[in-house]
C-alpha cells in the first residue's frame, strides 16, 4: 500500500500495518467528532509517526498513484475534518 503524507512523499507500507493504522486513526477521527484540539495534535501525530516508522520511503521518481493521503503534521482540526470520510482517514 502506497501512502502519501502531504507535504512529504510517499511510503511504502505493508498490508499488516492497516489494523494499527486504523486503530490510530480512530483516535484521530474521535478528537475530530468530539472538537478536541487538545486530543487531536497528537493523535494525528502518532499516526503519521507509525506510517513513517513503517514505511519505506518510495523514490521520488517512480510515479505511482497513491492508496491513502494523510495531511501534513500542521494540519488543523478543521482542515482534518473537511478530509474525513465516512471511515475516517483510513478506510477500512
Amino acid at each position: 500500500m502506497i501512502v502519501r503524507i502531504m507535504g512529504e512523499g510517499q511510503l511504502e507500507l505493508p498490508d499488516s500495518a492497516l489494523e494499527e493504522l486504523n486503530s490510530l486513526d480512530e483516535a484521530v477521527e474521535t478528537a475530530v467528532e468530539a472538537d478536541d484540539e487538545a486530543a487531536f495534535a497528537p493523535a494525528l501525530e502518532r499516526l503519521l509517526a507509525a506510517v513513517r516508522a513503517t514505511g519505506t520511503p518510495v523514490p521520488e521518481d517512480f510515479l505511482h498513484d497513491s492508496d491513502l493521503i494523510l495531511p501534513p503534521s500542521d494540519a488543523t482540526l478543521a482542515e482534518v475534518r473537511a478530509l474525513l470520510e465516512d471511515d475516517g482517514l483510513i478506510p477500512g
